[in-house]
């Protein structure tokens, strides 16, 4: 087989190693659940390239991610459930519903008109699907997403239906009463490990919720400071390789004293340009 840019010729190639006998043993042997975590991996990396405004890295990154699309589809196919046109179709017609402003008589025209009519017919369709019997104000938030992320999630919900601050700094005084009951947990004999972890997950909860206030995706955030992170500690030790030493053989004091150092570094490097 020669590569294509014919999306029929990748249908092709997938049903060839999950064919028994000739295909493939490993992807013979998989399932939609053996698959998913993939599908997770395939869609971080595809964010990490575009956050790294990496285009060429993308291109092969998305095409990771579609191999993921049609091979869920080739599984469902060997069932006979839906196949890989199916997914297209629905896809399309899902498009076309829910952009009447486009494809329709609809006049919404902003980005915040677009997203609540968006958002409504969203719900239509759920409602249509399960009855008139409603869900609750956080129901249809997938336990599977990332733990930063679903909790954005749930705190938008919940501001949908009034329950939410109107004030960033309402949220501060929350983060601060949240990091009293760690230190008031930590401090207690009687307490346990387990309270004062507890204790960190309210004060996640509270800081993803400040995030949202000065709308911003705290999972993007957390791998900016992730980054920010492995590139300082390579600062110290490219500067404590330079003297002979690794990080084991220097003392905290000293490899905070290099953190600083970077740090400061730069913030002299983005003030000059």
């Amino acid at each position: 087989m020669t590569p294509s840019r014919d999306i029929g010729r990748l249908l092709e190639i997938m049903a060839a190693l999950r064919t028994p006998k000739t295909g493939c043993p490993w992807d013979l042997e998989q399932s939609f659940a053996t698959i998913a975590p993939y599908t997770l991996e395939e869609a971080y990396e595809v964010d990490d390239a575009i956050a790294r405004g990496d285009l060429t890295d993308l291109k092969e990154e998305l095409g990771d991610l579609l191999l993921q699309v049609v091979f869920h589809a080739r599984m469902a196919e060997e069932q006979s459930a839906f196949d890989f046109g199916d997914v297209v179709r629905a896809i399309t017609e899902k498009l076309i519903r829910r952009h009447p402003h486009v494809f329709g008589d609809e006049c919404s025209q902003t980005p915040e008109a677009v997203k609540g009519l968006w958002e409504r017919i969203k719900a239509e369709e759920k409602a249509a699907r399960r009855g008139p019997k409603p869900d609750g104000a956080l129901a249809g938030v997938p336990v599977a997403l990332p733990a930063l992320t679903r909790a954005l999630k749930l705190q938008e919900k919940a501001s949908k239906v009034g329950f939410d601050w109107n004030d960033p700094r309402a949220v501060l005084r929350k983060i601060r009463e949240e990091v009293d009951e760690i230190e008031d947990a930590v401090d207690d004999p009687a307490a346990g490990t387990a309270e004062a972890a507890a204790e960190v997950g309210d004060l996640l909860f509270a800081a993803v919720n400040l995030a949202r206030h000065l709308q911003a995706d705290p999972e993007a955030l957390l791998r900016q400071t992730n980054t920010k992170f492995e590139r300082r500690f390579a600062a110290i030790e490219s500067a404590l390789a330079a003297k002979g030493k690794a990080p084991q053989d220097a003392t905290l004091a000293e490899m905070d004293a290099l953190w600083d150092e970077a740090k400061a570094e730069e913030r002299r490097m983005e003030s000059s340009e």
